[in-house]
């Protein structure tokens, strides 16, 4: 089962006991699944997904006492519609009415309305983090911006194949999200995988410095080898200064130790600087000979 699919599940059973946040996600649900016939009135949903029709079915029939597994009789549809307080059947083009959704409650259950009719989030596990609600028209669309933007959630707006698409790009707001639909559990997961991710990027980052910083000890080491051999080959070691012959000394016999080290073993002790200072020196001496 997808991520998408486990949100929904869990948000199928997140039925609200209030009519008002009922009605709030039939609004949404009947926005982006929702299709009407006239002549006579009759509204049913235009979908294959039986967890959303399972999800409008309990909450018309917990809001509105009917059966809404078939298709609503013309009586009824205006009744929901004048509920809904939507003025035409034509629900392509609704835009939820902001009677609907003045208390947050019924905010957060319009949002989830809309991500259960026509929302997807890429797997946690993936290296990137996404999540969308594909609207039918750029209204709707500023409409859920504009309701995530009361949960402090910075949403942007994308066209793509006819539909405008919400979505959203970081972990954080996903979460965050996932909390104001009180999808809890799917929040807990994402949570758990984003901490994870997260550790071991922070091991893999230090394992690479790390890493980075021993090769380059070690090639710095490795030059230092060759300078002294040079040295000694051209004019030989004692015809260094005897701060320097030591270091030359020093560095032939210990050519894996770090710089701190081989200061330890001068006396008296040097430190990392004055080390790094004298192989400095006589590394120019190296380049001159060359």
């Amino acid at each position: 089962m997808s991520f998408s699919k486990e949100i929904k599940t869990e948000l199928a059973k997140q039925i609200s006991k209030s009519r008002h946040c009922q009605m709030a996600e039939i609004a949404a649900i009947l926005e982006l699944e929702g299709c009407a016939s006239m002549e006579p009135l009759s509204m049913n949903l235009d979908t294959e997904n039986e967890l959303l029709q399972e999800t409008y079915v309990a909450l018309v029939k917990r809001a509105f006492q009917v059966d809404a597994s078939r298709p609503i009789d013309e009586e009824t549809s205006k009744t929901i519609l004048e509920a809904l307080k939507w003025e035409s059947p034509n629900l392509k083009e609704q835009r939820a009415n902001g009677m609907l959704l003045q208390q947050t409650c019924c905010r957060r259950a319009f949002l989830r309305g809309a991500f259960m009719a026509a929302g997807s989030i890429s797997d946690p596990n993936t290296k990137s983090y996404h999540f969308e609600i594909a609207m039918r028209t750029e209204e709707q669309a500023n409409q859920v911006v504009s309701l995530m933007q009361t949960f402090d959630l910075s949403a942007k707006i994308v066209e793509r194949k006819n539909r405008f698409v919400v979505y959203l790009k970081e972990a954080e707001q996903i979460v965050d999200m996932l909390n104001v639909m009180e999808a809890y559990v799917s929040l807990m997961k994402l949570e758990n995988v984003r901490i994870l991710k997260e550790m071991r990027n922070t091991v893999n980052r230090k394992v690479n410095c790390e890493t980075a910083n021993i090769s380059k000890t070690v090639n710095a080491a490795v030059k230092q080898v060759e300078d002294i051999r040079l040295i000694e080959k051209c004019k030989g070691l004692d015809s260094l200064p005897q701060q320097l012959r030591e270091m030359a000394y020093l560095r032939l016999e210990y050519p894996d130790a770090p710089l701190k080290e081989l200061g330890t073993y001068l006396e008296p002790a040097v430190g990392k600087s004055g080390v790094n200072h004298r192989l400095r020196k006589i590394s120019a001496i190296a380049d001159t000979l060359r």
